[in-house]
C-alpha cells in the first residue's frame, strides 16, 4: 500500500505544515501547498495544474510506523496566479 509523503512545508512560503495540519493542500502528485497559497493559485497545483485539495491528517498513532517525510520542496517562483498565467500554465 503506499502511502501519503506528508511533507512537511509549502512549495511557495515554505510555512511548515506538520501531519496534523488542517491548513495542508495536496495534488494528486502530493505537491503541498499550505491554504493560504492555494487560494492565491486559485486552487490549482502549479506544478502538474491539477486541483488542490485538504490533505488528510494522519493519526498520531500511525505516524510512528508512517513518519512524514523530512524532505522540503520550495520553489517560490511562480506561486501566484498572476505569474501563472503569464507563464500560460
Amino acid at each position: 500500500m503506499a502511502i501519503l509523503d506528508l511533507r512537511p512545508g509549502c512549495e511557495c512560503c515554505d510555512r511548515d505544515l506538520p501531519p496534523e495540519s488542517p491548513e495542508a493542500t495536496i495534488c494528486t502528485f502530493e505537491c503541498t501547498f499550505c491554504a493560504s497559497c492555494a487560494e492565491d493559485l486559485n486552487w490549482t497545483c502549479k506544478n502538474c495544474g491539477g486541483n488542490l485539495v485538504p490533505r488528510p491528517i494522519r493519526p498520531a498513532r500511525a505516524l510512528a510506523a508512517n513518519p512524514p517525510t523530512a524532505e522540503r520542496t520550495f520553489d517560490p517562483t511562480g506561486c501566484s496566479a498572476h505569474d501563472l498565467a503569464i507563464a500560460g500554465r
